[in-house]
C-alpha cells in the first residue's frame, strides 16, 4: 500500500513539475510577444528580473517595476537563506534568525504582489482592456494566459509604444525651447532634478512656455505633477536647468535685482498677530523696498497697497481680530509692497468661501489688469475661472516626472482635453490609482505634437 501511495505522489510532483515548466515557457513566450508589440525586443523575455523591468516600461509603469525586480531578488535571496538554515538544523545560531528572515521574506513577498498588481493595472490602461482581467494577471499560474493573448492576438494594440514615447519625450526636449520675449516671462526649463542614492529622480522636464504680459494664467496639475517645484524654479528659489527671462531680464544671473520683480505668496501665512495692519505692511516694507527710499515714499507705498487690496478700514486693526479673507489680502499685500512684474500665489484662497474667494480673484484680476503677470495655483479653479486669460496643465507622465501637458487659453483647454470644468482636467491627467484617467502621456504627447509640429 505504502508503495502504492509512494508511486501516486512521485506522480503528482512529476506533474506538477511539467505543468511548472510548461507554465514559465508559456509565459516566457508572452512576455517575448508583448515586448515585442510595444516596440522593445523579445530577448529580453529570457533575462530573468530585467524581464519583469522591461514589461514594467511597455506597461507604462517604470518607477513599480524597478521596485518589483528588486522584490524578485530578495525573495531569490531570502529563500536561499531560508535553505541554508534548514540545512544546519543543529546550527542553534543560524536557527534563532529562521523567524526574522521568515517575516521579512512575507513582508517582501506581499510588497512584490502589491507592485504586480500595480504594473498589471498599467497594461490594462495601455491596453484599454476590461480590469476583471487583473483577476488572471495577480495568479503566477495563470498570468502567462493575459501576456500570450495581448501579446499574440492582432485584436490587442497598445495605446503607444515604449520606443514611441521616449523619442517623442526626447523631440520635445530638442525642439520645445521658445523664443525670449522683451516684456513678458519667458520659461525655458530643461529639467529640475535631484540626486537619490545612486541615480537622479527627474521631477520636472522640458516645460516651455511665454506669458505675455497683463495675463491672470491659472497653474493646474494633481498631486505630485510638480506645481510647486515649478513656480520655485520660476521664481529662482530651487535653480533648474533653465533660463527664466522677465521682460528681458535673467531671473537666475540677476537674482538680487530680480528678486523684487518677483512677488510669490506662498499657502503658509507668516504674519505676527499682535501686530496691526499697517505696523505689519511697514515691516514687510523693508524688506521688500530698496534701502535707499525715503520714510515718506515708504508710508506712501504701504497706503496704496493698503487701498488696493481693500485694508485702509483696518489699518489699525491687530491681524488676529480679521477675517480669513482679510489676512490673504494682507498676506498678498505684503508680497506687492515691491510692485513686481511676475505675481506668483500658490492657494490664496486655501480656507475662503466662495464669495470670498470671488473678491479675492477679483483684485488678483485687477493686478494683473495693471500690466502684471499672475500665476495662480487653486484646487476650486472652476468658480474663478472666467477671471482667468491661460492655465498650464503639468502631469506626472508614466516615469513619475512632472511635464507640460497643455498651456494655452482657457477656451483652447476645453477643446484639447475634451472636458468643460478644469476639475475634470486635472482627473484626465491623473493616474488611475489617484482617481484619474491615466492619460498623462496621452496628452504630453498630444500637445507636443500640435505645438511643434
Amino acid at each position: 500500500m505504502s508503495n502504492i501511495v509512494q508511486l501516486v505522489l512521485t506522480l503528482l510532483f512529476d506533474s506538477y513539475k511539467i505543468f511548472f515548466i510548461a507554465m514559465r515557457s508559456l509565459y516566457i513566450l508572452g512576455a517575448w510577444l508583448l515586448l515585442r508589440k510595444s516596440g522593445l525586443k523579445g530577448a529580453w523575455a529570457l533575462a530573468p528580473w530585467v524581464r519583469d523591468y522591461q514589461l514594467s516600461r511597455c506597461a507604462s509603469r517604470e518607477p513599480e517595476g524597478r521596485v518589483f525586480c528588486l522584490t524578485s531578488i530578495a525573495i531569490t535571496a531570502l529563500k536561499v537563506l531560508d535553505i541554508v538554515f534548514r540545512w544546519n538544523k543543529d546550527n542553534e545560531k543560524l536557527i534563532s534568525f529562521a523567524p526574522l528572515i521568515m517575516a521579512v521574506l512575507v513582508s517582501v513577498m506581499l510588497m512584490h504582489f502589491v507592485y504586480n498588481i500595480r504594473i498589471f493595472r498599467g497594461f490594462i490602461h495601455v491596453y484599454g482592456v476590461s480590469k476583471w482581467w487583473l483577476v488572471l494577471c495577480v495568479i503566477d499560474e495563470l498570468r502567462f494566459i493575459p501576456m500570450l493573448i495581448w501579446g499574440g492576438a492582432q485584436k490587442y494594440q497598445p495605446r503607444w509604444k515604449v520606443e514611441d514615447l521616449k523619442a517623442e519625450m526626447k523631440r520635445l526636449a530638442t525642439h520645445g525651447s521658445v523664443s525670449v520675449m522683451d516684456q513678458g516671462l519667458t520659461i525655458n526649463l530643461k529639467d529640475r532634478h535631484v540626486r537619490e542614492l545612486f541615480h537622479k529622480t527627474y521631477l520636472l522636464k522640458d516645460i516651455h512656455m511665454a506669458i505675455p504680459q497683463g495675463h491672470m494664467v491659472l497653474l493646474l496639475g494633481g498631486s505630485g505633477a510638480g506645481k510647486s517645484t515649478f513656480l520655485n524654479a520660476v521664481n529662482g528659489y530651487e535653480k533648474a536647468d533653465a533660463t527664466v527671462m522677465l521682460n528681458g531680464s535673467d531671473v537666475y544671473k540677476q537674482y538680487k535685482k530680480m528678486q523684487y520683480e518677483v512677488g510669490f505668496v506662498p499657502q503658509q501665512e507668516m504674519m505676527r498677530g499682535k501686530d496691526t495692519v499697517e505696523s505689519t505692511l511697514m515691516d514687510a516694507s523693508k524688506l521688500r523696498l530698496s534701502l535707499d527710499i525715503s520714510d515718506e515714499d515708504r508710508k506712501a507705498r504701504v497706503k496704496e497697497v493698503m487701498e488696493i487690496f481693500g485694508l485702509t478700514a483696518v489699518a489699525g486693526h491687530l491681524v488676529e481680530k480679521l477675517s480669513g479673507g482679510q489676512k490673504k489680502r494682507l498676506s498678498i499685500s505684503m508680497e506687492y509692497l515691491s510692485n513686481p512684474s511676475l505675481f506668483i500665489l500658490d492657494e490664496p484662497d486655501s480656507g475662503l468661501d466662495g464669495v470670498m474667494a470671488r473678491k479675492l480673484f477679483e483684485r488678483l484680476r485687477e493686478v494683473a489688469d495693471s500690466g502684471k503677470i499672475v500665476i495662480v495655483i487653486t484646487h476650486t479653479p472652476d468658480r474663478v475661472i472666467d477671471l482667468f486669460d491661460d492655465v498650464i496643465v503639468l502631469a506626472k507622465d508614466s516615469s513619475r516626472t512632472g511635464r507640460l501637458a497643455f498651456y494655452g487659453s482657457i477656451a483652447e483647454a476645453r477643446e484639447f482635453f475634451g472636458k468643460e470644468k478644469m476639475e475634470d482636467i486635472v482627473k484626465s491627467v491623473n493616474q488611475k490609482e489617484e482617481g484619474g484617467e491615466g492619460r498623462a502621456d496621452e496628452f504630453v504627447m498630444k500637445y507636443a505634437e500640435v505645438k511643434y509640429v
